[in-house]
């Protein structure tokens, strides 16, 4: 059983109310046992929404309260990051999920990589909130990229 990033299957949650539909994952859905999740949606927050960042720090950070999640205006919305996170944890593990294909780069689901909170796409190592907590509870977790790369994907 996968999660998947639902903005990757074609679902309308991104930030700007748009996807990042990736074909590989619409046929990972069809065929395999998936559940797409979008953490931003599950913590409470619309969309549309303005953009977010973690500010100076990673989400391990954010969950050990050293670190938190601004939108563009500078608005706080740590606790829908972290709420989003374990509620996405929850599914996984009611689930049985042993691995999660996450959006890169998102202050939620991104994976090795996330935006620096300078919201200048400058990308620095780090793991988005929801991606640090499914880690930190044995799940594994990689980006759309590195799912397709590893030949993991039937194309």
């Amino acid at each position: 059983m996968k999660l998947v990033s639902a903005c990757l299957c074609g679902v309308n949650c991104k930030y700007n109310g748009k996807n990042n539909l990736n074909l590989n994952f619409v046929e990972l859905l069809q065929e395999d046992d998936v559940i797409p999740v979008c953490p931003e949606q599950l913590g409470g927050l619309t969309t549309p929404r303005l953009p977010a960042e973690i500010k100076a720090g990673s989400g391990q950070d954010v969950l050990a309260g050293n670190s938190k999640v601004l939108n563009k205006d500078g608005d706080d919305v740590t606790d829908n990051y972290i709420k989003g996170a374990y509620e996405t944890l929850k599914i996984a593990q009611m689930a049985g999920v042993d691995t999660a294909i996450l959006k890169s780069r998102s202050p939620s689901c991104g994976s090795g990589y996330i935006y620096d909170g300078s919201f200048s796409f400058k990308l620095r190592q780090a793991d988005g909130v929801t991606a640090a907590l499914l880690k930190e509870n044995g799940i594994k977790v990689m980006d759309e990229d590195e799912y397709v790369e590893k030949g993991e994907c039937q194309d």
